[in-house]
């Protein structure tokens, strides 16, 4: 992209992109322990940098929530590459679930600010909607092909059990352990259907 005096754009200096990365992580971390009552003074100190400075990279709160969000979308749906190059495709499978049943009790710890945003979630959601279903769509698809599971339902079905175990568990202290079970059955399962 060339800017209007013909010069392309600058890359953000490493600095500010440390800053930016800061601010998510701290974001998050806030958002998640402390809700809607989460301030932005509170995830510019947490972040180790001044007011200003969380205002120079996300101008309003909604701006900021937007972020984070999108960052843990992006997060996820990149996995799933790393995953499916380094491991069985199966194992890829496994891994992935276990990250997307994190990935989905950050989105409920935040649903409160998500509600909250000015312009609503839908947009946020049909992106990372779209992203999530390839990405699942993919991985089930690389186990089918490899022989390693059976499956004769829509991939997405198994993410929406996993969002209705997390809409359920409503922050319990052994729900991870008990959402790895619930993969492991899943994926037990889908085993016990692949072709002989």
């Amino acid at each position: 992209m060339i800017d209007s005096a013909g010069k392309p754009p600058r890359k953000p200096r490493a600095d500010a992109e440390r800053n930016r990365t800061r601010l998510i992580d701290a974001a998050k971390s806030v958002f998640a322990e402390r809700g809607g009552s989460a301030s932005l003074e509170e995830v510019a100190r947490t972040a180790g940098v001044g007011i200003g400075t969380l205002y120079r990279h996300f101008p309003t709160r909604d701006a900021l929530i937007e972020a984070v969000y999108r960052n843990e979308s992006d997060q996820l749906v990149r996995a799933a590459s790393e995953l499916a190059a380094s491991r069985p495709p199966v194992e890829a499978l496994r891994a992935w679930m276990r990250l997307f049943f994190r990935y989905m009790s950050v989105k409920h710890g935040m649903m409160e600010l998500l509600d909250s945003l000015a312009d609503g979630k839908s947009s946020l959601y049909a992106a990372s909607g779209a992203a999530t279903k390839q990405t699942i769509d993919l991985l089930v698809g690389n186990a089918i092909a490899a022989c390693e599971i059976g499956f004769d339902a829509e991939p997405i079905d198994l993410l929406r059990a996993l969002a209705g175990m997390v809409q359920f568990s409503g922050g319990r202290d052994n729900e991870e352990a008990a959402a790895h079970a619930i993969i492991d059955v899943m994926i037990a399962g889908l085993q016990a259907k692949r072709p002989s």
